[in-house]
């Protein structure tokens, strides 16, 4: 049986819904009629004969086989830009690259302008971004693949340089109509660790500092794992269950009352977002210029 490979676009329709929670958002993000991207979606899932998504109302959520086909298919776009890279990199003179990987926290909040301050600074430099979770950098920073990486690890790997460039904070987030919104007394830390959450994937900083966090306690199986903190913030929007994420991806809906913080007592979860990269200690060139950018603006 000749088997087809999967169209790459489709396979970005699947990674928005998880991202942004809607087909609706996902197409237009990728520049696509929704009835376009709907048909594509279904075409995808009839090629490979399970369910990808669940259709609802108030949006798309990705089924538990396609949370793992997502979780595939980020690896292939990562490696057809890397392609794409490599092919426009032969065929045009570029006077310097930077490569950067970026955990997912980091690079849905505080890339976005890093990058742009550095742009204006240094135009003749390409900025590649690379996107994985907090594992995953660290592996690309090994690899030789990366020049710098930011991670939201509560530890960075001790054969690695590495240095504060932010700092920020989890919260434990509810929908309005939670049982929880209406507590008068905050939770305890075994009442969190006892709860089902939705939870970001093994290997994401977020997870990890949860994980640490709660380590003394027993705890509940995850409600869902989801790939992003996008994801699992549309998932407590919708009423699915409560998470723990950083107050950067939650800031705006808290401060609209679409998102309730509860106060946990005696937890901290506060950590430190982190540059690291391969020695030598001093880090030169193009890299160098953006840890250093990043740590002005931080200060």
């Amino acid at each position: 049986m000749t088997r087809r490979w999967p169209d790459l676009s489709t396979l970005e329709l699947l990674i928005g819904i998880d991202d942004h929670g809607s087909l609706s958002a996902a197409s237009r993000l990728a520049h696509i009629a929704q009835p376009n991207a709907s048909r594509a979606v279904k075409a995808l899932e009839r090629q490979l004969g399970m369910p990808l998504i669940h259709r609802r109302s108030t949006g798309a959520t990705l089924t538990p086989q396609g949370t793992v086909i997502v979780h595939w298919a980020r690896r292939v776009l990562d490696n057809s830009r890397q392609l794409l890279d490599v092919a426009e990199g032969m065929r045009t003179e570029r006077s310097a690259e930077l490569t950067v990987c970026a955990s997912m926290t980091v690079a849905e909040h505080l890339i976005p302008a890093w990058l742009g301050s550095f742009r204006g600074l240094h135009p003749d430099v390409t900025v590649h971004l690379q996107v994985y979770n907090s594992t995953r950098v660290i592996e690309a920073i090994d690899a030789g693949t990366c020049d710098v990486g930011f991670i939201e690890s509560p530890t960075a790997p001790r054969h690695l340089h590495s240095i504060t460039v932010a700092r920020d904070s989890l919260v434990v987030v509810v929908h309005p109509e939670h049982p929880w919104a209406r507590r008068r007394k905050p939770l305890t830390a075994p009442e969190l660790a006892t709860t089902p959450l939705l939870v970001r994937e093994p290997g994401s900083g977020t997870r990890t500092t949860l994980d640490l966090a709660l380590q003394e306690y027993e705890r509940a199986a995850p409600l869902l794992e989801l790939g992003s903190s996008a994801a699992i913030r549309t998932s407590v929007l919708g009423g699915v269950g409560p998470a723990v994420l950083s107050t950067l991806a939650v800031n705006d809906q808290v401060k609209t009352g679409e998102l309730r913080v509860v106060e946990v007592d005696g937890l901290v979860l506060d950590r430190t977002l982190r540059a690291v990269w391969r020695p030598p200690r001093q880090l030169e060139g193009p890299a160098g210029d953006l840890v250093k950018l990043v740590r002005m603006r931080s200060a």
